[in-house]
């Protein structure tokens, strides 16, 4: 199909018109582009007999030919708030190349921020919504190093690694981009408007196919999740039990011909099994930015180690070696434990499990405390 640049709010009509008919197939809608000229405007605008014989039913051909006005109303308003504010259509410019790969994509994609970035190389991260404090640390550090390395980062904005993901990003001046199973202009769950913020400002982009406004509603999630992976050159999955939703973009990204990561975790931590379970059927197993940089070789990233330009990280590294630090396991360890193993009087223990967490090497978790990853 032919590209064009932005278009007017007037020209949106006739894919929302599209939009609304029912059991189109996306390879039954390029066909009958190609026929009636490669325009949305004209196929809409084409005779109702000439598209009945192109295999339209009269039902679809009704929808077809049904204005939008209220939508289009709706859209005009929200485009005119925000000079960030786009509607990218199926045959923009800056329509992301990687959607047009997908079976279905979307006809419309509701933007808030730098669409620039969505055509950019982007690597999804997620995982569950009721993450550890490891599980976040990771997350934010990977997210984190990932963007350092030329990376746009992109997830779904819920809570829990998601933010991490987009928070990390952010935190190492990094571009990241929010789908999200809502209208655009929805920020779910409300407790994220920091986060939709920080991403518009700065720099990256928050989309949506959903029309504005529009709720969150369970069947969204799945259907957003596509879009995720199929943005996305691979998936890197942290902390997912077996039936999470992080699984379903790791099926999509299956489909989609892309690359899969898992981080795996402790067998106790049921966070773990979902991880554990891709790497079984074959995602490679992450312990470092280094093992996913290596599968994109021919990407222009950065491949120094970013470790030895974090001073400290470095620090860190060898309070890592101290004995009471060795005495915190990655599970929550009981306060007696911890004195038990190192050896130390409880107010000895105590400071240094103070100093510790202010460090960002442990944090108190019910139970005791538990250790973060170096």
């Amino acid at each position: 199909m032919s590209t064009t640049t932005h278009a007017p709010i007037a020209a949106l009509e006739p894919w929302l018109q599209l939009r609304s008919v029912p059991a189109l197939k996306f390879s039954e809608l390029v066909t009958l582009l190609r026929r009636f000229g490669e325009s949305s405007e004209h196929l809409i605008r084409a005779n109702s007999q000439d598209l009945l014989r192109a295999g339209l039913s009269e039902v679809q051909i009704s929808a077809l030919k049904t204005p939008q006005a209220g939508k289009i109303e709706s859209i005009s308003n929200w485009l005119s708030k925000c000079e960030n504010h786009r509607v990218l259509t199926l045959q923009d410019d800056d329509y992301p190349e990687l959607l047009l790969q997908l079976s279905s994509p979307p006809l419309l994609l509701y933007c808030c921020g730098d669409v620039n970035c969505i055509n950019k190389y982007q690597l999804a991260i997620v995982g569950s919504r009721k993450a550890s404090a490891q599980g976040k640390k990771i997350t934010a550090d990977f997210a984190g190093k990932l963007a350092m390395s030329g990376w746009v980062i992109t997830s779904g904005m819920a809570m829990g690694i998601d933010r991490y993901a987009h928070q990390g990003a952010l935190q190492n001046n990094g571009q990241t981009v929010a789908v999200l199973g809502t209208g655009v202009n929805r920020i779910y769950p409300q407790r994220n408007q920091d986060i939709y913020d920080s991403i518009v400002e700065g720099g990256g982009c928050v989309i949506s196919e959903f029309d504005l406004n529009t709720p969150p509603k369970p069947f969204h999630f799945p259907r957003r999740n596509r879009l995720i992976s199929g943005l996305s050159q691979g998936v890197l999955v942290i902390e997912a039990d077996v039936k999470s939703g992080s699984l379903v973009t790791t099926k999509y990204a299956l489909e989609q011909n892309r690359e899969i990561f898992a981080i795996p975790g402790s067998i106790y931590n049921p966070l773990s099994k979902g991880c554990h379970q891709l790497i079984k059927q074959g995602a490679k197993l992450v312990e470092q930015v280094s093992d996913i940089n290596e599968e994109f070789a021919e990407f222009p990233l950065e491949a120094e180690n970013l470790d030895t330009k974090n001073p400290e990280k470095n620090l860190k590294q060898g309070l890592a070696t101290d004995q009471l630090l060795a005495s915190v396991g990655y599970e929550a360890t009981p306060l007696d434990v911890v004195v038990q193993r190192s050896g130390l009087p409880v107010k000895v223990v105590l400071a240094k499990l103070l100093e510790y967490e202010l460090r960002g090497l442990l944090v108190a978790v019910p139970g005791g405390y538990s250790r973060l990853g170096e």
